[in-house]
């Protein structure tokens, strides 16, 4: 039998296995006469799958190492050796003359939710003055013998969808077609992958191929290697380019997918087989062969979608043997429960559509107003996985100016209409503000420094906030104050206390100040309705610590503030979208390296009838010049 220590005879006319297990004084066993605590010690030991600090006798009385007792206990555990049973001593041994009997019970974890447990009996005998468990194949299942070993089968479970708004699936199965290629049936494999890079760069030129050459060396001749898994409808478009390449094979399946490959892919994330990693970080919580989220929803709901699969745990036959393999525990499959969120299908699609041509890591988010639904969360093509319409932490630029000029109308230091100069240039504290490109308006209304986006206007506003009057104003629009998505986000850390240049860098948005596009998005939103209420992403499972309502912003602050974005559009820096009615917003350009002012972030906020919006370009430049056409073929898109 394979596995068995070398020098154990077999003999077939008794129990193969029949031993006796002594507790050695380092096992920390009584050495008294009572049995229970050599039978507590074999308990503890077999649950740690350790049984090398013991000792087993076979019936003759031979001696075994507890490397050989283990080594038996791997084999006849079969599918099962990988895995780490709960033992515990159910009835305590009942003791007649040098004999003893207790009862462990035994509880195999087999899946998430899964759970195959059952009662064996446990013979103990009494050698001198000690006990020893008596260990055999029907020790670890009363069915076992010596030549058989415990076989497990699973059956996947279907996961749980993800929810749109209205309640719809999000994710659901779509068929796929995934391309291979046969090594032995390629005459030419440098010519095929070049052949096959370039039809699949036509639906999905992210996808690269620079290590099919060596997986292909690497594979047996008849094996199938694959080349990328494409939705259906995609195979269809470059199907007779592919099935032109000599030695390219093809299987279709289904996978859970969304309506369209970039649709809130990085909120969204992405499923596969579950990798030696997750295996290793979550001992015994998964199988080879299960299928896990690994980044998004997916993976922060991984244990509510996953579901429960089906597993049959079974003795099978053994080979040359005859008979019906033993059936001793099965469970079906239990499908997985669905995710629900606020994404609108239709404004994520205008989302998705209207950075679908920016090369440049991007984010475009949108928030319902009236209730903070986020409807939209979009990622540009340039960011892959990386969510950072969610999680950038960059600065506002001046799209911050929209928080500073309601802390100076809500505290009545300035209104809309009164002259805040702005000059070329201005000195704080030794270092000098500019424009840009070197605008000048001089005695102007704070409206007009507002909607031509004055620089040097809004740092000379920084002593009629105080130290951290920018900080306790931008709290009441959600920046900077905790909140709950149910989804990693950041709500922003704004600048407080700082030096007189700190606090006029941070007035229009520089300095140590940091956001991200839904922290904004949430700002602008509660400027349009007149209260921050904290977004709402998912909502089953609900959010564990959602925050509370934010205090009601005074009409005589907001309702100017909201005429000056209004005047962005019409007059300013966004005149661009002057065409699009009830259009309101704030561009914002972002510097992020102070040895290159060069480098600028795009940044464009605002709100149009019950959609507030934000939109960002990592190292776009100006708010007008990356942004602002990005918000024009969104509302565009959305119709």
């Amino acid at each position: 039998m394979r596995g068995m220590p070398t020098g154990y005879r077999m003999r077939w006319s008794v129990p193969l296995f029949l031993a006796c297990l002594v507790a050695a004084p380092l096992t920390g066993c009584s050495s008294g006469p009572s049995p229970d605590g050599p039978l507590k010690a074999f308990a503890t030991a077999w649950s740690g799958d350790d049984l090398k600090a013991l000792q087993v006798f076979t019936p003759a009385g031979a001696t075994l190492t507890g490397a050989q007792a283990q080594t038996i206990l791997d084999t006849v555990t079969g599918d099962l050796t990988a895995v780490r049973p709960a033992v515990t001593v159910k009835r305590k041994p009942t003791v007649k003359d040098d004999r003893a009997s207790g009862t462990l019970t035994v509880a195999w974890p087999l899946a998430k939710d899964v759970t195959w447990s059952y009662d064996t009996t446990v013979e103990l005998r009494r050698k001198g003055d000690r006990w020893r468990v008596v260990f055999e194949p029907r020790v670890v299942h009363p069915n076992l013998t010596e030549i058989t070993k415990l076989a497990v089968r699973r059956s996947a479970a279907d996961r749980g969808g993800i929810l749109d708004n209205a309640g719809q699936p999000i994710v659901t199965q779509r068929p796929v077609v995934t391309v291979g290629v046969q090594p032995n049936a390629l005459p030419n494999p440098p010519v095929a992958i070049g052949e096959l890079t370039a039809a699949i760069a036509r639906v999905e030129p992210t996808v690269s191929l620079t290590d099919l050459a060596a997986r292909i060396a690497a594979a047996k001749p008849d094996a199938f290697v694959e080349v990328v898994t494409l939705r259906k409808e995609k195979y269809l478009q470059i199907r007779a380019e592919l099935q032109a390449i000599q030695g390219t094979r093809f299987k279709e399946s289904s996978l859970p997918l969304a309506p369209t490959s970039v649709f809130a892919r990085a909120l969204l994330g992405s499923t596969g087989e579950v990798t030696k990693e997750i295996m290793d970080k979550n001992p015994g919580k998964y199988q080879i062969g299960d299928r896990v989220g690994l980044s998004g929803l997916q993976q922060r709901y991984d244990d509510v979608l996953r579901g429960s699969p089906g597993v049959q745990v079974t003795i099978p036959v053994p080979q040359g043997g005859s008979g019906t393999a033993t059936t001793l525990f099965t469970s079906d499959p239990k499908p997985g429960a669905a995710v629900r969120t606020t994404l609108d299908p239709k404004t994520q699609t205008a989302a998705d559509g209207a950075l679908a041509g920016e090369t440049r890591r991007s984010a475009l988010v949108a928030i319902r107003i009236s209730d903070g639904s986020v409807v939209a969360v979009a990622n540009g093509p340039g960011g892959g996985q990386l969510n950072l319409a969610l999680t950038a932490q960059v600065p506002p630029g001046s799209t911050f100016k929209m928080v500073t000029a309601l802390g100076v109308l809500d505290n009545g230091s300035v209104t809309a209409d009164a002259t805040v100069a702005c000059p070329q240039t201005l000195v704080v504290g030794g270092r000098t503000f500019s424009n840009s490109h070197e605008m000048v308006l001089g005695d102007a209304p704070l409206h007009v420094d507002f909607a031509k986006s004055c620089n040097t206007a809004f740092a000379s506003l920084a002593p009629k906030l105080g130290p951290d009057g920018l900080a306790k104003t931008a709290t009441t629009l959600g920046v900077g104050a905790p909140w709950d998505l149910g989804v990693d986000a950041f709500a922003g850390k704004v600048s407080s206390g700082g030096s007189e240049t700190e606090q006029a860098a941070a007035a229009f948005g520089q300095g140590t100040t940091i956001v991200s596009p839904i922290a904004m998005a949430g700002a602008t939103a509660a400027v349009a309705r007149g209260q921050w209420k904290q977004p709402t992403l998912v909502t089953e499972p609900a959010p564990a610590k959602p925050a509370a309502d934010g205090p009601q912003l005074k009409p005589t602050a907001v309702e100017p503030l909201r005429a000056m974005m209004r005047e962005v559009v019409t007059a300013g820096t966004a005149d661009a979208l002057k065409r699009i009615d009830g259009l309101h917003g704030k561009t914002g350009t972002a510097e992020y390296d102070s040895n290159d002012l060069a480098k600028t972030h795009s940044w464009f906020i605002g709100f149009k009838g019950d959609i507030a919006f934000a939109v960002f370009v990592e190292n776009g430049g100006l708010g007008s010049a990356a942004a602002v056409p990005i918000t024009g073929k969104f509302f565009q898109l959305l119709g």
